[in-house]
């Protein structure tokens, strides 16, 4: 709302975004350009020290340069609306484009699987039902409909299986949904997995200086176009006011805004908004979703010859689904000389790990380094540090695009916006910021 004064001026509507990842980053970006600076009055207050949330990086040393993601991350060079940002802000001369290997690791041994050719070549899939699995990954990333919406009404596992052959999928594909949503893998529909193929690119791109660099740009430009930030903050409570407007409760202060946006989890949004409708706090109820365990590991010398990425399987008998090798696609020396892993899992909100302290779980998956380097032994590594988040990966089911809230929530002025939203795609920095600006578009219209 605008107050209007007897000469005619305007208070400008104030906002509080709660969230300091991408996704707020950019509303709260595209709100005070300079055609909106004089409409609005941004507050971000985000409950971690550092904005970016699943983006955001950590120092493990002093002598660092960068600092490293908490969850591995990078982009595609698909990802359009994150290069349109960059473009935007001027930070698109920090993206540098990379051809880093990545393999599945079956049967003891790394194959790779980033080019037809090789997919023709995988030996543990019988020829025929490799030029079967080519051809439908071939009909969902180039069909000319771009049918997601049809996919949405089918099972990923079940329409998989029997179009690819069983071969194909159980070698290549059903363990990666196993891993990606556990024991939830077959409820996950076929829009999903299109969105995978169809936008990801062999080619991926990193910051120099991390996401964390692009964060801090991002927000030092928000905050020269008047948006106010505040870090270690934790939002209590979404109150709706009577005569307009809300009520967000800070640290125990209570603060008056006249429109909120929400880009915190779908259980949190109902916790913090309990005054929503029955009807949209049983949406955000039905939402499920998966969390991550990270152990970032550093060595003093490589794993792996020149592998970026292995997708492992749990038939492997390896407790966790995914090595990245960071340091074989980003040199070295801007870590100090030290070698970085990502051993990486998504479990369930309640899985042990998520009690276990770096030392723990570093003791539970260093043994099986040994896998992708006989030589390996325990003394390589240096150092080891451990991110979680209960909120990670949602878990897309047949009939989810009825299943979303809307980004506009029934209570007028207070917007909700999640990668839980971001569907069909999978969650990633380029669908924050399409999200951002998705959400910014409606407050301003």
């Amino acid at each position: 709302m605008n107050i209007e004064h007897q000469d005619g001026a305007h208070d400008p509507t104030r906002i509080a975004i709660i969230g300091g990842g991408v996704t707020g980053l950019t509303t709260a970006y595209d709100l005070t350009r300079p055609a909106g600076q004089e409409r609005y009055a941004v507050t971000i207050f985000e409950n971690a020290p550092a904005l970016g949330g699943l983006a955001a990086g950590f120092r493990g040393r002093p002598a660092w340069e960068w600092p490293l993601e908490h969850f591995y991350h990078h982009l595609f060079l698909s990802d359009r609306a994150m290069l349109g940002l960059l473009d935007e802000v001027g930070f698109r001369h920090a993206l540098k484009s990379y051809r880093p290997n990545t393999a599945i690791h079956a049967q003891g041994k790394n194959y790779t699987l980033d080019s037809v050719s090789r997919v023709l070549g995988f030996p543990l899939i019988p020829l025929v039902d490799r030029v079967r699995m080519g051809m439908v990954i071939a009909y969902l990333r180039y069909h000319p409909a771009r049918p997601w919406r049809r996919f949405d009404k089918i099972g990923a596992d079940a329409w998989l299986r029997r179009w690819m052959g069983r071969k194909a999928y159980e070698a290549a594909w059903e363990f990666q949904l196993q891993g990606k949503f556990g024991d939830s893998y077959q409820e996950v529909n076929l829009a999903w997995f299109w969105a995978r193929v169809f936008a990801r690119t062999p080619k991926l791109a990193y910051f120099d200086g991390g996401f964390q660099a692009f964060i801090d740009h991002l927000a030092q430009r928000v905050q020269q176009q008047g948006v106010e930030i505040f870090t270690n903050c934790a939002v209590e409570a979404i109150r709706p006011q009577t005569d307009g407007g809300y009520t967000v409760v800070v640290d125990g202060e209570a603060r008056r805004f006249d429109q909120v946006l929400s880009t915190v989890s779908p259980g949190a949004m109902q916790r913090l908004a309990p005054d929503l409708p029955a009807a949209y706090l049983g949406q955000l109820a039905r939402l499920k979703s998966m969390g991550a365990v990270v152990l970032t590991v550093a060595l003093d010398r490589k794993l792996t010859k020149d592998m970026y990425w292995i997708s492992l399987p749990k038939r492997e008998g390896i407790p966790f689904l995914a090595l990245v090798e960071h340091t074989n696609m980003i040199d070295p020396s801007h870590y100090a000389g030290d070698h970085l892993l990502y051993l990486g899992d998504y479990l369930p909100p309640d899985h042990r790990y998520f009690e276990f302290s770096t030392e723990e779980l570093l003791d539970e998956f260093a043994p099986h380094l040994v896998k992708f380097n006989p030589s390996f032994r325990r003394e390589w590594v240096t150092g080891a540090w451990v991110h979680k988040a209960k909120y990670a990966q949602p878990v897309p089911p047949i009939g989810y695009l009825e299943m979303i809230p809307a980004l506009r929530t029934p209570l007028p002025g207070l917007y909700f916006a999640s990668m839980s939203q971001v569907y069909p795609w999978d969650r990633g920095t380029n669908y924050a910021v399409e999200l951002g600006r998705k959400v910014a578009g409606m407050i301003d219209a």
